[in-house]
């Protein structure tokens, strides 16, 4: 991939092992010592285990035999809760008490409250870093979904690159990425992050989102490569994993290719009337079978 940004390439080796390195992460040092040395970790979005918001994600998480969850900086409802510290204490405790690890954190009120228009929005995305560093997580995914989509809209991809532009020296000064999940092409993916031009300003690749808009995920994995991806959503929809269109297969052979190493979290891939435990327990096991616990 040519980045045309000779600095930008310098960064990302410089910072390689402060953003990217299993053995000097915080995330990875509040994980349960069982898989501490790991290569691969996988965990759930609390949304997927119906529990958005919810400190017993983690137990849920535990009943399944994930090593972590990816939990949700918060709503409007409240406040987006996860900054107060109250609430990060009480994510702490349980992760004391149940043995699972936050593996990330989500903004995906994002997807109702757009950051390209919304000023309040900035905020969020700034708190979150700090909130990040505090609970010694790596990655936090920035959605942009539903009413936040600027796929194919490049005023509001020129304003999300400002934004990120303006937010990005926090997050390389805390040592946290900022992943971007959206319905965008890595093409365009990679418009906003060369742009900004910061080491920690990621794609967050979500498998069965690319599949869905038609473009070649194998290639798009292969081209962004660890230097690009911060983490992957391991997903299907409506089918569990290994039965419907993505190749884990060659998901695995690419990740490996790449020296992918950190956290892929289980989105979605439940078919309708389906109970989230069972298929969720099914589909961890599938995982396993191609991302063997070591």
């Amino acid at each position: 991939m040519n980045l045309n940004k000779t600095n930008r390439r310098e960064m990302l080796k410089n910072t390689a092992l402060a953003v990217g390195g299993l053995s000097v992460s915080p995330a990875f040092a509040r994980l349960p010592h069982k898989t501490a040395k790991r290569k691969y970790h996988i965990g759930a979005c609390d949304w997927s285990l119906g529990m958005r918001n919810e400190v017993a994600a983690l137990e849920r998480a535990r009943e399944i035999g994930l090593d972590g969850v990816q939990i949700s900086l918060g709503d409007t409802a409240n406040k987006m809760h996860l900054r107060k510290k109250e609430v990060q204490y009480a994510y702490k405790e349980a992760v004391k008490k149940y043995g699972v690890a936050i593996g990330g954190i989500a903004i995906g009120e994002l997807n109702s409250v757009p950051y390209a228009t919304e000023a309040i929005t900035d905020q969020w995305v700034s708190d979150s870093i700090d909130v990040a560093a505090e609970m010694g997580v790596k990655v936090v995914l920035i959605a942009f979904f539903g009413d936040g989509d600027i796929n194919g809209k490049p005023d509001l991809m020129d304003i999300v690159t400002e934004k990120f532009m303006k937010v990005a020296p926090k997050a390389e000064a805390a040592g946290v990425v900022l992943g971007i999940e959206s319905w965008m092409s890595a093409d365009d993916h990679l418009k906003i992050i060369n742009a900004v031009n910061s080491p920690n300003l990621k794609v967050y690749y979500d498998v069965a989102n690319s599949e869905k808009m038609g473009y070649d995920i194998y290639e798009e994995i292969e081209r962004l490569g660890k230097d690009m991806i911060c983490e992957f959503h391991m997903k299907e929809n409506g089918f569990k994993l290994g039965q419907g269109k993505v190749d884990f297969n060659k998901v695995r052979s690419l990740m490996e290719d790449m020296d992918y190493s950190g956290w892929m979290h289980l989105e979605g891939s439940r078919p309708e009337g389906t109970e989230i435990v069972p298929v969720y327990k099914e589909n961890l096991a599938y995982l396993h079978t191609h991302f063997p616990r070591k």
